[in-house]
């Protein structure tokens, strides 16, 4: 028994599951080797940072998309198109604007052929079930979001499905609504009065699936893999400042934040190596954070005395966790601060940084930018240009043998921006061409009020 469900069956196999997106020659691989089971009984989250391919699993064992490598499984026997035993509730509350609460519910049912007075008896009992009794006949745009996603949640169970998938359910709703609807979904849960036979939870909360799930699945990115497994036997109700509880999300955050590498291993190659005949490793993708948030979680972590627990900062900023370790990710990839066991320290240049004046936080900056792989690549391409300038579909193309299209553009995006800052080089708007130096640039940190803060 666990948590009053009887394990059994294996409801989900993976076997060494892979998925890459793309045209042949462009692919990205997201998944690769993908080892997962769930059984009747269990709930199961997904965690990781963004881009590692939590949702992108979740999709494959609901069928929505085809897995390109490995065997997909239900009850044992290959999966083959959308898994009618599944349904799944989106962050976004996804319904019908112009029907009732009701008969969005009811619409969930009417493509099985469920005759129309069973339709309107098992959604009224549903309603009830999850606390909207009495606005059935309301609209969507009468509801609270918690309301609106409850209606979500009887819609998706309206079918019984044995597999309810959560696609980071609560991350739409604000705090106290969002600890509301997990206390009912727990609750319909253990108590038995929803025919559900397991749930999935793809979540970039920490606590929330601490709190809720009895095993939680750790993901890593490039490609998107899985690296660690925890079982949580705590009993339920959970309570987050129960020290049991707090160790357990702290080694969660430990390995999600991971460590850092060696310098090779930690900068990655440049776009495009292998086409030049070079020998190189992976390619490692910029996060996505601005100059602000990198300078201000320096200063936070030196104003704690150069080192702090991420998982304790992350609740002193409250800051979610897919927000906060892309910030961590850039001071560490900069060269201002190391990971090891889930804390985050300052390293020597990240102290003189979080000292320096403007100037001399812009030279120790490209001085770190330059080893990164990207931006090195970038500005000895300049360099080496006529006139120093180059059209920016020529970085596109190249980023494009290593990035999908649109991550291509966010990369590319991201790395003008720090060697604008670095004043290594920008971007022309009317000439559509990056050149080295900065013409005219504004200081980042002056039109930038949040500079000192991370939040």
């Amino acid at each position: 028994m666990l948590n009053g469900h009887t394990l059994a069956t294996e409801l989900v196999t993976l076997r060494s599951v892979g998925k890459s997106f793309g045209r042949r020659g462009k692919k990205t691989e997201a998944l690769r080797g993908i080892d997962l089971t769930i059984r009747e009984g269990e709930f199961v989250a997904l965690l990781g940072a963004s881009g590692s391919g939590k949702s992108t699993v979740l999709r494959i064992i609901a069928g929505l998309i085809d897995a390109t490598a490995g065997d997909v499984l239900y009850r044992g026997k290959p999966l083959k198109g959308v898994n009618p035993h599944t349904t799944i509730v989106f962050q976004s509350f996804a319904l019908y604007p112009w029907l009732t609460v009701q008969e969005n519910v009811e619409a969930a049912l009417q493509p099985l052929g469920v005759p129309t007075q069973e339709r309107q008896d098992r959604s009224e009992r549903l309603l009830t079930r999850v606390g909207l009794a009495g606005f059935e006949t309301a609209y969507p745009r009468e509801l609270s979001g918690g309301m609106r996603q409850k209606v979500g949640f009887a819609r998706a169970m309206a079918v019984e499905p044995e597999l309810l998938c959560l696609d980071e359910p609560f991350s739409a709703l604000d705090v106290l609504s969002a600890e509301s609807l997990r206390g009912e979904l727990m609750e319909l849960w253990h108590s038995g009065n929803i025919p559900t036979k397991a749930i999935l939870m793809v979540s970039h909360n920490i606590e929330e699936a601490v709190s809720m799930a009895d095993r939680l699945i750790v993901m890593d990115k490039g490609p998107g893999h899985i690296v660690s497994t925890f079982e949580v036997k705590l009993p339920h109700p959970r309570r987050k400042k129960d020290p049991a509880f707090m160790r357990l999300v702290d080694q969660v955050y430990a390995v999600i934040t991971g460590k850092t590498l060696d310098e090779a291993t930690e900068l990655g190659a440049e776009p495009g190596i292998e086409t030049r005949g070079q020998k190189g490793g992976r390619i490692r993708a910029l996060p996505l954070v601005p100059i602000s948030q990198i300078t201000g979680l320096v200063e936070q972590v030196a104003g704690e005395g150069g080192r702090v627990d991420v998982y304790q900062l992350a609740r002193d900023v409250t800051l979610p966790t897919d927000e906060l370790l892309p910030i961590v990710e850039s001071v560490e990839l900069l060269g201002f601060g190391t990971l090891e066991s889930g804390d985050l320290t300052l390293t020597p240049l990240g102290s003189n940084l979080a000292e320096a004046d403007i100037q001399d936080r812009k030279e120790l900056f490209a001085e770190q930018a330059r080893r990164i792989p990207i931006m090195r690549w970038i500005e000895n391409m300049l360099i080496a240009a006529k006139n120093d300038r180059i059209d920016r579909d020529v970085f596109m193309t190249a980023l494009e043998l290593d990035f999908a299209p649109m991550d291509a553009h966010d990369q590319l995006e991201t790395a003008i921006s720090w060697g604008r800052y670095a004043e290594l080089f920008s971007f022309d708007d009317d000439t559509d061409q990056l050149f080295l130096g900065v013409e005219n640039a504004e200081d980042p940190e002056k039109r930038d009020p949040s500079l000192h803060s991370i939040d």
